[in-house]
């Protein structure tokens, strides 16, 4: 009979794991009758000694089946499902998931909350007044059926093992193993049920992985396990080393949001949108290639399709559906203050660190430093430059939106350090996409 002494001391001789071995590891655990320093234990060893892609598709496969599935029967539509590793700014999901649903896709996006320098959706969508994250699973399928889409929080039901597992990694000192880290995502994606996913996973100052390298890595495994699992994957590497369009906070990031499917917003969001979006048609058979995916989106979002789309989610999730068309219904801070160059003569942007900005927003309320912090669905930073444009004396680099004018001031001391100007010209922060699978 196997125990978890030995399953612990095999992973820790390097050896390779069943996927017997894993399923009784995570069922004990879950059940609990494997203790949590017991499974510390094993999860160290992971981070010493790695897991094959055998074992790292096996791990999924045992948190998957920990807890219930979404399966989606004579559903009409193509399923879909996309998820980001996380940065400064992020509020694609915002502006993808209603067009996809306009498109024909059936998208159900379960999203996390922020911790830290990074935003999480869920706290981004509930600035929105009325609006309901938490949804049943039944609850869920239903709306999902009639309008083809939802956003929502991860449903305790699905993967418990992942949820306890992360939980004593984050106090283990083993976060950082890539197959942990991936066996915990596709965990997730899987359990959803949806048949194409699109990864986005960023690298950079406001990004889990720090180097390309290391993005590229993970995304390589990620993918391996979706296609191992006989599901459509591909991952997309996306930079942050500044944050992803200009607002950095949760009401400003779902103005934004809003503004890019009314055909404006800024250039780098839409670009990324059209970048996940393309492939998730093109997997899903509702175009034929990338460059049809992206016309598709575009047109969309033209004709106002995409708006309405988020129009009726909102409602459908119990929010205010006129802040779509009035997105000044959304809190709004009471102190809006300009960050400004103080340095004579012309400078250039070399630096606009993700990081730094997200720690700048975060001093003013709008993340958590624990998880049990409360978020002001106000305040936040919208960026006025970014990495290689032209400044001046007296140009504003950012506008801080804050509770009071001592919390700006706060913001403005992790802004400069966040921003590095230049005498010289600098290219703009422009890095390709690269696709993996």
């Amino acid at each position: 009979m196997t125990t978890a002494v030995q399953v612990i001391e095999r992973k820790k001789r390097g050896e390779e794991l069943t996927a017997e071995e894993l399923r009784y590891l995570l069922g004990g655990f879950v059940g609990k009758q494997i203790p949590d320093y017991q499974m510390a234990a094993w999860l160290m060893a992971v981070c010493w000694r790695g897991m094959t892609d055998a074992e790292t598709l096996a791990l999924t496969g045992a948190m998957v089946e920990s807890g219930a599935t979404l399966d989606w029967p004579g559903l009409d539509r193509p399923t879909v499902d996309k998820h980001s590793t996380g940065g400064v700014g992020d509020k694609t999901s915002i502006v993808l998931v209603p067009l996809m649903a306009a498109a024909g896709a059936a998208f159900v996006k379960m999203s996390g909350r922020g911790l830290g320098h990074t935003g999480g959706t869920l706290d981004k969508l509930e600035s929105i007044p009325g609006f309901v994250c938490e949804l049943p699973l039944d609850e869920m399928r239903a709306q999902v059926r009639r309008i083809g889409c939802a956003l929502v929080g991860q449903s305790p039901e699905l993967v418990p093992a992942d949820k306890l597992t992360y939980a004593l990694r984050d106090v283990t000192g083993t976060v950082d193993s890539i197959p942990l880290i991936a066996a915990s995502i596709m965990s997730k994606k899987l359990a959803g049920g949806a048949r194409s996913m699109v990864l986005d996973v960023k690298w950079g100052s406001g990004a889990f992985m720090q180097t390309q390298e290391e993005a590229r890595e993970l995304a390589a495994t990620l993918v391996r396990i979706g296609t191992g699992a006989g599901r459509g994957t591909r991952a997309v590497l996306s930079g942050m080393r500044q944050p992803l369009g200009r607002a950095v906070g949760n009401a400003l990031e779902v103005r934004e949001a809003i503004d890019t499917l009314a055909g404006g917003g800024p250039d780098d969001l839409w670009a990324l949108t059209l970048e996940l979006g393309a492939h998730l048609l093109e997997m899903s058979g509702l175009a034929r290639d990338a460059d049809e995916g992206r016309a598709t989106l575009t047109r969309l979002r033209d004709s106002g399709a995409g708006a309405d789309m988020l129009e009726t989610l909102v409602q459908a999730q119990h929010g205010d559906p006129r802040v779509v068309r009035q997105p000044e219904l959304l809190p709004a801070a009471p102190v809006v203050r300009a960050f400004t160059v103080d340095e004579d003569g012309p400078r250039w942007v070399e630096a606009a660190d993700a990081r730094g900005i997200g720690d700048a927003a975060l001093a003013l309320g709008a993340g958590r430093k624990t998880k049990a912090d409360q978020v002001d669905p106000a305040v936040g930073i919208v960026l006025r430059a970014r990495i290689g444009d032209r400044v001046h004396p007296g140009q504003p680099l950012a506008d801080v939106h804050a509770r009071s004018d001592e919390a700006a001031e706060a913001a403005f001391a992790a802004l400069r350090a966040a921003f590095r100007l230049s005498t010289e010209p600098v290219p703009a922060a422009d890095e390709p996409y690269e696709t993996v699978g």
